[in-house]
């Protein structure tokens, strides 16, 4: 049997399924298409996770369209995180030209344009849905995690929740919050005391400049009402394709706070919500970061384990994540090795540091008898990748450098008028559009002093007659603050502009949290 043979016989057991897949691209040897090389993913396990990795301009986003659009072909939702705003173009059809043409002829089968059914979301005031939650349901834990606190400090928010909790002071925004620890710190501390424990006014400070730093990175714009319910990115478009959610995210870059907010929530939630569901035949949803180095360079400790952990525990809930990035080592390796499908494009070797990287990367691959790895991964072009998945029995595939299959739908972004109509035909969009603002912490608390201060006022001067007992609310209210009433009424609304955002009601079953 020839080399080339041996090739074709390796590819076509390695890479034939029996249950649902699609075709990625056609396999290569010595530089050339082997015809019949097919190489293919198959569904049931793409909740193990993957990588799309290479240098700048290799093809990596085009990959990551490819294989959303192979899903979305499946029944499958895709939830896509845009961070650098050009992927909005999988929502129309891609245009025919020769050199689409040329490669089906090298790889077979034929090239259709399609516009696949998107959904536009936003975390800020771009356009699109947005998601929001609220600060109850994303909970002293999480809360703590994107904060950084020690132990301490997180042991005072525990304890700010459960005082909210126990007197029905719903927190819905940012503002609500600082409230509380405006409220703790001051008029309320010798309630808060009596009943929870002794409270550190050098921790609530420090706890409030935390916030205050999340709400200056845009973070003010993500907690409120309406919650965005997680069902909502599980859904099937009329014609039974699955929907492609976009996330745009290309104007948080320089605000890793508020983007690890959004993961820890997100993650933390689909978690949380989805039932186990073990061995499927294909999953329920699968989400693709793109630019994850920003994530992995950028990110808070919390974030990172909780990635790590999501990572491992996640995939038998039918999730799988998919991360993009420029070389495979901006990838923790804990995270790394939980990844089972590898689509690796071109690396490029300037510098020794290159040079030991890419010999690193050719051993996370598995060894094979047709390719010297490390010498291939910077000699593959435009369009082609190496790649390895996991078979149906979750084993490695064969190592095949591949010529990957056209994206169908446009390969460029939307213009604003086709993101306009996009817009006006969204039901999720009339749902989310709503910013609620109902009574929460912040109108209570705020309330509750102004009452306070009005009873102060009209209290009769001091006479010689025995002092009647204090009804409870004069107990918290001692006579300090009544002589500083104007001062923090003048404080409270201040401190109130810094991230004044509209507030929700109740929160809703299945949201983030």
């Amino acid at each position: 049997m020839s080399n080339k043979d041996a090739f074709l016989a390796s590819i076509q057991k390695g890479y034939t399924f029996k249950g649902e897949h699609f075709k990625l691209g056609c396999a290569m040897l010595d530089g050339e298409v082997v015809a019949g090389a097919d190489v293919n993913l198959p569904l049931k396990t793409m909740n193990r996770h993957g990588l799309i990795a290479g240098a700048t301009g290799t093809g990596k986003t085009k990959t990551l369209q490819i294989i959303a659009e192979g899903l979305s072909d499946a029944s499958i939702p895709v939830l896509l995180m845009d961070i650098k705003g050009d992927l909005s173009g999988i929502a129309a059809a891609g245009t025919d030209n020769p050199k689409i043409q040329e490669r089906y002829q090298l790889i077979g089968g034929t090239w259709s344009p399609a516009a696949y059914p998107a959904e536009l979301l936003s975390l800020s005031d771009e356009k699109g849905v947005r998601l929001r939650a609220t600060v109850s349901e994303f909970g002293p834990i999480l809360l703590s995690k994107i904060l950084e606190l020690n132990d301490t400090q997180a042991g005072l928010v525990a304890m700010l929740f459960k005082y909210c909790d126990d007197n029905k002071l719903p927190l819905l925004d940012l503002k609500d919050f600082k409230k509380v620890l405006q409220f703790a710190s001051a008029e309320g501390k010798a309630e808060l005391e009596k009943e929870y424990g002794k409270i550190s006014t050098t921790s609530t400070g420090t706890v409030l400049r935390k916030v205050i730093e999340l709400e200056q990175q845009g973070a003010a714009l993500f907690f409120g009402e309406k919650s965005f319910e997680v069902d909502d990115l599980m859904r099937i478009s009329d014609d039974g394709r699955g929907m492609i959610s976009i996330l745009r995210v290309s104007d948080i870059q320089d605000k890793p706070k508020l983007f690890s907010t959004f993961m820890l929530s997100l993650l933390a939630e689909l978690y949380a919500t989805l039932p186990e569901e073990g061995d499927m035949d294909k999953p329920k949803l699968v989400m693709f970061i793109d630019e994850a180095h920003l994530i992995f360079n950028e990110a808070s400790d919390a974030l990172l384990k909780q990635i790590d952990t999501i990572i491992k525990l996640i995939r038998s809930k039918g999730v799988g994540i998919f991360f993009c990035t420029q070389n495979p080592m901006d990838v923790p390796a804990s995270v790394l090795g939980q990844l089972g499908l590898k689509v690796q494009h071109a690396l490029r070797a300037f510098t020794a540091n290159d040079r030991k990287a890419i010999k690193q990367t050719a051993e996370n691959y598995p060894s094979s008898d047709f390719y010297k790895t490390d010498e291939l991964l910077t000699q593959i072009g435009i369009g082609q990748a190496l790649i390895t998945c996991l078979d149906e029995k979750g084993v490695p595939t064969p190592l095949a450098a591949t010529m990957l299959v056209s994206p169908r739908s446009r390969m460029d972004v939307l213009t604003e008028g086709e993101i306009d109509a996009l817009i006006t035909n969204s039901k999720l969009v009339k749902k989310y559009s709503e910013t609620i603002d109902s009574d929460s912490a912040y109108e209570i608390l705020t309330a509750k002093l102004e009452e306070a201060a009005e009873k102060t006022a009209a209290a009769p001067a001091k006479t010689g007659k025995v002092k009647e007992e204090k009804s409870v609310l004069d107990q918290v209210l001692d006579s300090s603050v009544a002589k500083q009433v104007g001062r923090t009424a003048a404080n409270m609304i201040t401190r109130s502009l810094l991230g004044a955002l509209g507030l929700g009601g109740r929160s809703k079953k299945k949201s983030w949290f």
